[in-house]
């Protein structure tokens, strides 16, 4: 059997397998028995061991729960983000660490559609607008793209998230990359909808200034009850685990559902919207 000698310095993908491969070593585990208790074939260990093909979020995260790693500093998780981070606004791979294990997941945006809602032409046309603006290369986008496929396929887990959308009007108002590309977001919307463990709200115009939000904002409620906040500005991403400051969003929040339309008339605004009927 020929074995490649690894080079932890050629690239960070390589260092990753490389770390991997000795500790999966150390437990003396072959490749096909590392990949059952991981879930995938080892023919997929020996790529990610030697580089050839790259890490992914739910891969590490079974990873972490094989070696007992999870939440430490020496997490695989954490070595992929930090794989991943330059293309990604600083603070925001912190975040999607606690978005992958929340039990429950509020939101609120205004403009766009959030992420893990986006179909996968609509997070295109975002990411190819950014390339043209020179605010990130192809290659970034294309990595965006796949972090978001990521990370949406993250919240397919045995116990799934409670996951509470609040979009302000001008999310399914404002034309993103023309009318078939709209029109396919708007349903993926509706479909959401539709899932056993999602509520979607619409905030119509005409709440003004009972709107309690100026700008995006998530609230993530972690297994242990606990609640921290994430936002962004243009230049960086915060997490918010402190109670004082977290806890009155979370009241924000429950007022902005008040004052919001119920799913029903939400659903029925978008469908009024792909008929186009105001």
């Amino acid at each position: 059997m020929n074995r490649k000698e690894l080079n932890p310095e050629a690239s960070p993908a390589e260092a990753f397998g490389a770390r991997l491969r000795r500790l999966r070593e150390a437990r003396g585990w072959t490749q096909d028995e590392f990949a059952e208790l991981v879930g995938y074939s080892g023919r997929h260990i020996s790529a990610v061991e030697t580089g050839r093909k790259p890490p992914t979020l739910r891969f590490t995260r079974s990873t972490d729960v094989t070696f007992g790693a999870v939440e430490t500093a020496d997490s695989f998780e954490r070595e992929w983000r930090e794989i991943r981070h330059g293309s990604l606004l600083e603070g925001f791979p912190q975040y999607v660490g606690y978005e992958g294990r929340a039990a429950e997941i509020r939101m609120f945006t205004l403009g766009i559609i959030p992420g893990l809602l986006q179909t996968p032409e609509y997070a295109r046309v975002l990411a190819d607008s950014a390339v043209r603006r020179g605010a990130i290369t192809p290659d970034q986008a294309n990595e965006r793209l796949s972090f978001l496929a990521e990370r949406q396929a993250a919240l397919a887990r045995p116990r799934l998230p409670m996951l509470f959308v609040t979009l302000d009007e001008s999310c399914i108002r404002r034309p993103i990359g023309g009318a078939d590309v709209m029109d396919a977001q708007l349903v993926r919307l509706v479909e959401f909808a539709e899932q056993a463990n999602t509520l979607l709200q619409v905030a119509p115009y005409e709440i003004g200034e009972r709107r309690p939000f100026d700008m995006p904002v998530i609230l993530l409620t972690l297994p242990d009850r606990s609640v921290i906040s994430y936002a962004e500005s243009q230049a960086q991403g915060y997490v918010d685990r402190e109670a004082p400051s977290v806890m009155p969003m979370l009241t924000a929040y429950h007022q902005l559902q008040a004052v919001s339309l119920s799913q029903e008339a939400s659903v029925a605004m978008i469908n009024q919207l792909r008929k186009g009927t105001p």
